[in-house]
């Protein structure tokens, strides 16, 4: 179907729309307010035989709230963990993965492992939604690592002075940053290197 019922909202409060009164949105009005990225993702969220609740001012803050810029944002700490992990010289491409040992990261690496078959299925049963669902999930267990290295520096993706222990955990962020890559690449959506 390509077609999807659609309840507008400003600052919380639903938009009336009326023909009569000339008082509408188009699709064009979203995607100039918003942007094309937020607008694909947003609408991908839900299936397409479900209504979306589309909060204009949801869809523009910067938090957790709002799926396309929690993804966005995973996307850009993951360059600027590669950025400076290259600054530091840690190899990437043979990395020593036995560091990778703690219940989050072996986490954030099972939720990885779910990436082919999410793709299939979505693709099988043609739910973009479950794509934009995934990465939704696995920018929450990227972000939730990244915490936990504020807290426990042995978590940190960078272990200044240890190139070994930098090199596989840099090997997990930038499977990670793959993942979120072809994720918005199949749905239309631009992967961010930095956010300003």
């Amino acid at each position: 179907r390509l077609i999807q019922l659609v309840k507008l909202y400003k600052n919380g409060e639903p938009f009336k729309m009326s023909k009569r009164a000339g008082t509408f949105v188009t699709l064009r009005d979203v995607v100039d307010e918003v942007g094309a990225d937020v607008t694909r993702f947003v609408m991908l969220t839900r299936k397409n035989d479900a209504t979306l609740d589309f909060d204009f001012a949801k869809v523009l803050e910067q938090s957790r709230e709002n799926p396309v810029w929690y993804v966005q944002y995973a996307s850009a700490r993951v360059q600027s963990v590669l950025r400076k992990a290259a600054d530091m010289g840690a190899d990437a491409t043979t990395p020593d993965l036995s560091s990778l040992t703690h219940d989050a990261e072996l986490g954030l690496i099972r939720k990885l492992a779910e990436w082919p078959r999410i793709v299939e299925l979505a693709a099988r049963v043609q739910e973009p939604h479950r794509v934009a669902g995934y990465l939704s999930e696995l920018a929450a267990e990227f972000h939730a690592l990244w915490n936990r290295g504020n807290d426990t520096p042995a978590l940190r993706f960078v272990q200044e002075g240890d190139l070994a222990t930098t090199s596989g955990k840099t090997a997990l962020v930038r499977a990670t940053g793959v993942v979120i890559q072809n994720g918005l690449a199949i749905l239309g959506v631009t992967a961010m290197s930095e956010m300003r």
